[in-house]
């Protein structure tokens, strides 16, 4: 899934419209974002954008198919190839881009937050033989310490 530079530099001066663009190699291939959202691939020199309910039918009356990365056998990623039509008319380039974009926001905002843990926080010993003791065990000496079975000497 090579991409060659030049195809890259082209993509992202047609996305102009959409804002700031920036590219990120990855997998082989290179994935485009506006701003911290991911909405595009690059793979093979051809440009694949987010898609959902919302946006398929376009790419559907286009005659464009899903990307998959393993082949046609294998899985079916949520992105659909651009037509060459559109890629190559900035103007409307931008209009499928902003719709993809939309598909990316929506689908970032229905994922559910992950969960930072707190960190533990050790509590005061509350009998007085464990503030004795203190939080640590101790070390015993060598010489208390139980020997592996299989060094022991006879």
């Amino acid at each position: 899934m090579p991409v060659t530079d030049r195809f890259i530099e082209f993509v992202v001066d047609q996305l102009e419209a959409c804002g700031p663009i920036t590219s990120k190699r990855m997998f082989g291939g290179v994935g485009i974002y506006a701003a911290d959202v991911f909405f595009a691939i690059l793979a093979d020199d051809v440009l694949y954008l987010k898609v959902d309910d919302s946006n398929r039918a376009d790419f559907d009356a286009a005659g464009t198919g899903p990307f998959r990365p393993y082949g046609d056998g294998g899985e079916v990623m949520q992105y659909y190839e651009v037509p060459v039509s559109v890629l190559e008319d900035a103007a409307e380039l931008g209009r499928w881009a902003a719709k993809a974009i939309a598909v990316a926001v929506a689908k970032k905002a229905s994922k559910p937050k992950r969960r930072v843990r707190p960190n533990k926080t050790r509590t005061a010993p509350t009998t007085a033989k464990a503030s004795s003791q203190g939080t640590r065990r101790r070390a015993k000496p060598p010489a208390l310490r139980k020997k592996p079975a299989g060094r022991r000497k006879r």
